[in-house]
Order: structure tokens, then C-alpha cells, then sequence
């Protein structure tokens, strides 16, 4: 009797802590979701736009939609100059990212001059820490970062653990639109969540 109580003891503790479990995953995950929702825009010294994948000199889809929301924000003078993100996506590619946002930019008629680029970068972070120093170099202090709104608040988190004066403005609309590949994409960001929480500089 004393085993079988012990038991239900033990069974009723794994119980409420996969209870406790799943509500602070759905906190995180209702966080992410709220950060993402939020439009910061102000003025700011330029519009960090996050790089995403490339296909040879047209952007992908999700990337696109970033681009052409940083354009939305420089058109409307919340900052002088645009910095595009993003390295080469693969062995053999012929333009980097940021590259691939240039010329996009430049297509849509925005002055050479003001179009920032680095081409080293192959994740978030180093996105931002590329872009951290393109912003020393031209004496930029704050910056509004545009991405999905499931990845902004991932963004902005490593934005201030760089050092990074960020303001966040995600994309009003993204190509990340059916429920499978938004919940698929959501799970990935609560990940990272817990991940940045135990290793640092990944």
C-alpha cells in the first residue's frame, strides 16, 4: 500500500511539473508572438534589414518581404540609410545576400549612397554583428531592425546583448503563412529561446 501511494506521490509530482513545463513553453512561445507584433519604428540612424535566403540574384520569398519593408521604412523617413545583412548561401553562389538587397534597392530607384552592405555574415548574430560594425564605421548609434515577426524577438534580444540602440519593426505581412509552416517556425524561435539561455555567442 505504502509502495503504491508512493507511487501516486511521485506520478502526481511528474504531472504538475510537465504541467508547469508546458505553460512556460506557452508563456515563451506568447512572448515571441508579442515582440513581434509591436512596431517600434522611430526615427534612427539606419534600417538594419536581416538577411534570409537568396537565389542566385532574386531573393526568396521571406526575404523579399523584409527588404521591401525596409524600403517602406526608409520612404518614410524614419532613417537615412539602409544596411542590408546576409553572406554567400552557398558554395558557388554568385551574389551574397545583402548583394541581392542591393540590387533590389537599387532597382527600386534608392540612391547608391545610401545603401550600406556586408557580406560575411551567415546567421542572425552575425548579421548583427556585422552590421554593428558597419554602424561604427559611419558613426551610427541607433538603428530600427526589420525581420518576421517570429524572429524579431530573437533579434532583438541579441541586438541588445551586442550593444545594439535597436528599435524593432517586423514585416506586416510574411511568407511564413500556413499554420504548418508558421507553428514550425514558432517551436524553432522558442528553441533558440532556450538555447542563447546556455550558450552564449552562438
Amino acid at each position: 500500500m505504502k509502495a503504491a501511494v508512493r507511487r501516486t506521490g511521485l506520478m502526481g509530482w511528474v504531472w504538475r511539473l510537465c504541467v508547469l513545463l508546458l505553460l512556460w513553453l506557452l508563456g515563451v512561445a506568447a512572448w515571441i508572438i508579442w515582440v513581434g507584433d509591436r512596431d517600434q519604428a522611430a526615427p534612427a540612424d539606419a534600417i538594419i534589414v536581416l538577411g534570409a535566403a537568396a537565389y542566385d540574384a532574386k531573393p526568396s520569398p521571406v526575404f523579399e518581404e523584409r527588404i521591401r519593408h525596409g524600403l517602406d521604412l526608409y520612404r518614410q523617413g524614419y532613417a537615412p540609410k539602409l544596411i542590408f545583412t546576409g553572406g554567400f548561401g552557398g558554395t558557388g553562389a554568385r551574389f551574397s545576400e545583402s548583394q541581392v538587397a542591393r540590387r533590389y534597392a537599387l532597382k527600386q530607384k534608392v540612391p547608391g549612397k545610401d545603401i550600406l552592405i556586408e557580406t560575411r555574415s551567415r546567421t542572425t548574430r552575425q548579421n548583427l554583428v556585422e552590421a554593428k560594425q558597419v554602424m561604427a564605421k559611419h558613426d551610427m548609434h541607433k538603428v530600427i531592425v526589420v525581420s518576421d515577426p517570429l524572429h524579431m524577438a530573437r533579434a532583438l534580444r541579441l541586438s541588445k546583448e551586442l550593444g545594439i540602440d535597436a528599435l524593432a519593426s517586423s514585416t506586416p505581412s510574411t511568407r511564413f503563412r500556413s499554420f504548418h509552416t508558421s507553428w514550425r517556425f514558432l517551436l524553432q524561435e522558442v528553441y533558440f529561446f532556450h538555447r542563447d539561455l546556455f550558450v552564449k555567442g552562438a
